[in-house]
């Protein structure tokens, strides 16, 4: 046997009851094999020992490491845990906002942290988006001919396509009521938030072929604006047992509070400076992933 072979030979075992054992070594290291070596190269010898045994104290602080975060059980017991999320959600404006644009959706994910008394905090980005823009012909009417259309540089009637973008960052916090749910990590969900969004409308000229929706002209039309929201929600959130399921479903009602931001708005010629009050009244859908580890049965590693 070879001095390089004997520490492969503990065997470790991780129990249910977080409690690392080494229980067997199947052989020592012979006493002459290690006297001939050192005799033949002292400092090398010496160097080898420390070098596996301070291979093996690595080892075993990472199986106990792992031991001490793979022991959890969701079905039996409330957990602490970082989620990540993708969400999508259908909204439907009102106030202010709600007289420039149709319903639309939003899509985005984030990061949220459950606590061991199912309080949650963390934050999340969307991404908004959708193609109802309202009173369009009027945006671009100064501009435009008589029938409503824009002469591109070409001479030709430009394409145009008008859509609503934005995006909003808001932190949130929340409880889990675990009821109707298969273990006490899950159940019915109340959450509340605030955060910054900001809302346009984009115009697209297809090709790029009217100068007069270039650049800084375009944004004279694009009646960018943001502000601080507030939003809630209720909804129910479902984790498995087994971590193959996991997903919310939610309602949530949005309060945003903006001002435009561009110095001058083209379409009416004078600086737009309201204050606006909007509402979103949105549908909700999440995919999680939790990233606890579940408590495995007894298994060896060799």
């Amino acid at each position: 046997m070879k001095i390089a072979d004997w520490h492969k030979n503990v065997n470790f075992v991780i129990s249910k009851d977080n409690i690392l054992r080494v229980f067997a070594l199947d052989y020592l290291p012979d006493r002459h094999l290690f006297r001939q070596v050192r005799d033949a190269n002292p400092s090398s010898a010496k160097a080898n020992i420390m070098s596996r045994r301070f291979r093996i104290l690595i080892t075993l602080s990472f199986f106990v490491t792992v031991a001490s975060f793979a022991q959890v059980n969701i079905r039996d017991s409330v957990i602490s845990t970082p989620m990540i999320f993708a969400t999508y959600g259908y909204q439907f404006p009102g106030g202010d906002l709600g007289k420039q644009f149709g319903s639309n959706s939003s899509i985005g994910g984030g990061m949220m942290f459950k606590t061991k008394h199912n309080w949650m905090f963390g934050v999340e980005s969307s991404y908004l988006f959708g193609q109802s823009v309202k009173n369009s012909d009027a945006l671009l009417k100064g501009i435009s001919t008589k029938d409503g259309f824009i002469i591109d540089a070409n001479g030709y009637m430009a394409d145009i396509v008008f859509y609503e973008a934005g995006y909003n960052i808001i932190g949130r916090f929340g409880k889990v009521i675990p009821l109707l749910a298969p273990n006490p990590n899950c159940g019915f969900i109340l959450i509340a938030g605030a955060g910054y969004m900001q809302d346009k409308i984009r115009i697209h000229v297809i090709g790029n072929t009217a100068p007069q929706l270039n650049g800084d002209y375009g944004k004279g039309y694009d009646r960018l604006n943001g502000g601080i929201v507030a939003s809630g929600s209720i909804g129910y959130m479902f984790l498995s047992n087994t971590r193959l399921l996991n997903f919310s479903a939610s309602f949530e009602v949005m309060q945003a509070w903006t001002q435009p931001y561009r110095d001058w708005d083209f379409a009416t010629g004078m600086k737009d400076t309201r204050k606006l009050s909007s509402q979103f009244y949105t549908l909700r859908v999440c995919w999680m992933i939790p990233l606890y580890r579940r408590a495995p049965k007894d298994f060896y590693l060799y």
